[in-house]
């Protein structure tokens, strides 16, 4: 059971980039799905997350209108298009396998199984 997130890398100001995150071993589709980023000297923080059946998204307030989370269960892969970055995007970004315990979004103890992390480094 693993999930591998992809699609990092380095984009100016005001560019987009798309994570990718692929699990197996298991079936996506039962899963919520939860995007998160660490800074260099910060706490991780939920960004986005995304339910079973791709019918409710939720997007932290400093990513609203910007980000876009979704998911094609059948390639067993959520996504996180990301668009108009800024510098304060620069993290890790992570995916993880999560289970609705009740509240939304659900916290990050709901979450146990994560991704290795990818660059995302927005700069001139």
């Amino acid at each position: 059971v693993q999930l591998q997130a992809s699609g990092g890398g380095l984009v100016q100001p005001g560019g987009s980039l798309r994570l990718s995150c692929v699990g197996s071993g298991f079936l996506l589709e039962n899963y919520v799905i939860g995007w998160f980023r660490q800074a260099p000297g910060k706490e991780r923080e939920g960004v986005s997350c995304i339910s079973g059946d791709g019918k409710r998204p939720y997007y932290v307030d400093s990513v609203k209108g910007r980000f876009a989370v979704s998911r094609d269960n059948a390639k067993n892969t959520a996504y996180l298009d990301m668009n108009s970055l800024k510098p304060e995007d620069t993290a890790v970004y992570y995916c993880a396998r999560g289970r609705y315990g009740g509240r939304w979004p659900p916290s990050q103890a709901d979450y146990n199984v994560w991704g290795q992390g990818t660059q995302v480094t927005v700069s001139s």
